[in-house]
């Protein structure tokens, strides 16, 4: 019979299905408990919710401006000044996309060619990866290392090249929980101006911080402003992962190509959105922020205890809401046979640790995300700690 010779592009290898959707998958399949997807099921703020509504019902429904809605823009230029005491002009330094990890791609698109290389540090998100690869850049790795998930100075020179063009730096980090002190951004940043190097961050989970820990903004280190491309959103802050409201934030040159890619790929982030998104930027209070740690931080600790109990060795975060636990007792060859064990076992899902590595590390680890109403956390720390062995 004739065989048709139509394929798919070369392109589609690029963005293969995420170990962390697949989880979310098999475990809605069997009913079980999420603690994979790091979706954020905490209550959206009534001012966000409300402005978003009421900026429908004024009209505000067709296309922003391709860097989008100047309400926004100084919004996020004032709580960056509140917050970090960082200068913004909302005008010509700030992008609002599709998310953050619409940013994130519009600012490689703008900024990287083919074969370039971007450093970025293991375990690393996914996402970035893919990213990097479906704009035909180059990750490179530096591999951190317990405890404390440390890196030196010779790591990073041993991985430079004369194609390095950036270095990527998640702080918090997902899904580590590192929060990467001054002196390692300091480090990072003589590093940088040393082999002129664009600094990329991803700063989405600024506001959960727990213990000591302070967010340092990268771009706020002396000369680091205008090599730096502050990547953030309000998709964790205000619990609107579905929204896509993310921005990036660097020095004029860079805007109008990464905006014009922008409005290649999303056109705009949802117009009505964004304007619920100023007024809570506006409006809430200092101590909500600092509520969102109080808050993440005593999930922290419950999903810690119940790992203990279960003899899941979890390694304490410092920021976000995810944490990588030690696996190795499980059954399993690998980490994804461990986690699917897990999963049959006890009905909670988390994701296999081969899924932040590069190579075949990371399978004595997983990683649960604790960003959940305290009903479903009790519940999935209940069905940990009856793990038998």
């Amino acid at each position: 019979g004739y065989e048709m010779s139509l394929k798919l592009s070369d392109r589609h290898e690029w963005v293969m299905q995420s170990e962390i959707r697949n989880m979310s998958i098999e475990c809605d399949r069997v009913g079980g408990i999420n603690l994979s997807q790091g979706v954020c099921d905490t209550e959206t703020p009534l001012v966000v919710r409300h402005s978003a509504w009421k900026a429908m019902d004024a009209g505000i429904n067709t296309y922003t401006h391709y860097a989008g809605l100047m309400e926004l823009r100084e919004a996020i230029a004032e709580k960056q000044r509140r917050f970090y005491g960082m200068d913004v002009d909302p005008e010509r330094e700030i992008i609002v996309s599709g998310g953050s990890t619409g940013a994130f791609y519009c600012a490689c698109q703008a900024l990287l060619n083919p074969g370039d290389e971007l450093i970025l540090f293991e375990p690393f998100y996914g996402y970035h990866i893919q990213t990097l690869v479906a704009t035909q850049a180059v990750p490179v790795y530096v591999r951190m290392k317990l405890p404390g998930w440390t890196f030196t100075l010779a790591d990073l020179e041993a991985v430079v090249t004369p194609r390095t063009r950036g270095i990527m730096i998640n702080t918090p980090a997902n899904p580590s929980g590192k929060v990467f002190s001054r002196e390692e951004l300091e480090l990072l940043a003589a590093f940088a101006k040393k082999h002129d190097l664009f600094v990329f961050t991803d700063e989405i989970y600024e506001h959960f911080i727990y213990g000591d820990s302070r967010h340092v903004p990268p771009a706020m280190l002396p000369d680091m402003k205008k090599r730096t491309i502050t990547i953030s959103g309000l998709s964790k802050t205000f619990s609107i992962t579905g929204w896509r409201i993310g921005y990036c934030i660097c020095d004029s040159r860079w805007t109008t190509a990464i905006g014009f890619f922008s409005d290649l790929v999303y056109v705009c982030a949802p117009a009505p959105l964004q304007s619920g998104v100023a007024k809570g930027l506006r409006e809430i209070e200092m101590d909500y922020y600092e509520g969102l740690s109080k808050i993440y931080r005593a999930k922290r600790d419950k999903i810690c205890n119940a790992l203990v109990n279960a003899k899941l060795m979890p390694v304490i975060p410092d920021g976000a809401y995810y944490i990588l636990s030690d696996i190795s007792t499980l059954p399993g060859s690998s980490s994804k046979e461990r986690a699917m064990y897990l999963l049959r076992e006890t009905g909670v899902a988390c994701v296999p640790g081969e899924a932040f590595y590069h190579d075949d590390s990371g399978e004595d680890l997983a990683r649960f995300c604790y960003a959940k109403e305290d009903a479903v956390l009790d519940d999935a720390c209940r069905r940990l700690e009856k793990l038998k062995r």
